[in-house]
């Protein structure tokens, strides 16, 4: 795929700055972390659908918990040990934990600055179509009963420029069940790879997800989970 961006100074680029040993390392940190955390991690079945091969993918969750990035990170290397990952912080974030950068983070500044810096370096990630964006699409905290979902609408605007990349949907959930330590629930979607993909195809795609999400949740059934 072609490169539509002019290039982009080293200490900018995530490419260029995300060390496969630093992810491994921090890998095995997000897993102890998640363990200890919940009393499992579970996909709702039949877990991660059919994707088209070779083709971008962007997978896009709502944003319920503090504990989505590490979530994020586990299901990652779980079910995508061959691909690089990569993913948009705040930029004041960023700075304050400089070692995110290893990890494939990269930053964005508030309003304009930020949606121009998110398209741009998404557009450098995806010169391999390879690589994965992971995107929390509401750009902030949000209940995940909440509705409507509010994405935000960048997501929408890079689907407009890369026809090519494929939008996954995945909802995220962290209930309580019979137990002291709460449960980790992730669902994902049907990837939107053709088609309408405006924001509204977007956010009804990840809406469908949440809700089926959380009708597996006060089901409360493991055997539906992965």
């Amino acid at each position: 795929m072609p490169d539509r961006t002019p290039p982009m100074r080293p200490n900018e680029d995530p490419v260029a700055r995300r060390s496969p040993a630093a992810v491994a390392f921090f890998g095995r940190i997000m897993r102890r972390q998640v363990r200890d955390g919940f009393r499992a991690l579970r996909l709702a079945r039949p877990g991660l659908p059919p994707l088209p091969a070779g083709r971008p993918l962007l997978i896009y969750t709502n944003h319920p918990s503090w504990w989505d990035p590490a979530v994020l990170m586990v299901l990652h290397l779980a079910l995508f040990p061959g691909r690089e990952g990569y993913a948009p912080i705040a930029a004041e974030m960023l700075e304050r934990y400089s070692f995110f950068r290893r990890l494939g983070l990269f930053g964005l500044p508030p309003g304009r600055a930020g949606a121009a810096a998110f398209l741009q370096t998404a557009a450098r990630i995806w010169t391999d179509p390879s690589r994965i964006l992971w995107v929390t699409a509401q750009g902030r905290l949000a209940d995940p009963r909440e509705r409507p979902l509010g994405l935000r609408p960048g997501v929408a605007h890079l689907l407009a420029r890369h026809k090519e990349a494929v939008a996954l949907p995945l909802a995220l959930e962290y209930p309580f069940w019979t137990e002291r330590r709460p449960e980790a629930l992730a669902a994902f979607g049907t990837p939107l790879a053709e088609g309408r993909r405006d924001a509204a195809a977007l956010e009804g795609a990840l809406t469908a997800a949440c809700d089926r999400l959380a009708a597996l949740s006060l089901a409360r059934d493991p055997a539906a989970f992965a």
